[in-house]
């Protein structure tokens, strides 16, 4: 499936100030039954965001007026540990978010992220901090992501840089995923193929 190609997000950020969130707080396992297509962002961070008669908890990041158009998530270790529940992506990126730095995640939320399109960064736990930091202090301030110079930078100031795997880049630059990739060197294959025929048939 195709995804909108990646190349810089800038906007304001979400501190999320908490260690080790689960991909049950992400997303309530109540939840999962719902149809993707219908939108999962209703159910991101729910039983966080809104208490038991469904109205905004005051306290939580998420509700705070200045994180309304934030594309950017900033977490802390351990983002998205717990089950291998990929709705958990789905519901952030239905959210509007499109970039999550944390210092580590759960290694299985991190492969579902970037075959959905999502980039997970992750930056040493002390340039996070700082971030985290920048951002509760200034809640304007923005964050550039740049993929294809792997940089975070913030609201102009020196840049930070981050690995990622370069296949997994290229699918991100391109908007492809694994199957559309295959499909693409569909010629190739069946030109291989033809040539491997006539020079051994007995194949």
């Amino acid at each position: 499936m195709s995804k909108p190609a990646f190349t810089v997000v800038e906007s304001v950020a979400i501190p999320l100030d908490r260690r080790n969130v689960d991909t049950d707080q992400i997303i309530p396992a109540r939840f999962l039954r719902k149809p993707r297509a219908a939108g999962m962002g209703t159910y991101l961070f729910h039983d966080l965001r809104l208490d038991s008669d469904g109205q905004p908890r005051p306290g939580f990041v998420f509700n705070d007026p200045a994180c309304r158009d934030a594309s950017i998530l900033v977490a802390r270790e351990n983002f998205g540990s717990g089950s291998s529940r990929e709705a958990a992506v789905y519901a952030l990126w239905d959210g509007g978010i499109r970039v999550v730095i944390a210092p580590s995640f759960g290694d299985i939320f991190y492969s579902n992220s970037l075959k959905n399109g999502l980039l997970p960064v992750v930056l040493p736990a002390e340039k996070v901090e700082h971030l985290l930091g920048t951002v509760q202090a200034t809640p304007a301030a923005r964050v550039r992501v740049d993929l294809e110079a792997q940089t975070v930078t913030i609201a102009g100031r020196a840049s930070e840089h981050f690995g990622l795997c370069p296949f997994q880049k290229h699918l991100l630059y391109t908007g492809q995923d694994e199957l559309g990739y295959t499909l693409a060197l569909e010629a190739r294959v069946r030109q291989f193929e033809s040539a491997r025929a006539e020079k051994s048939p007995w194949l």
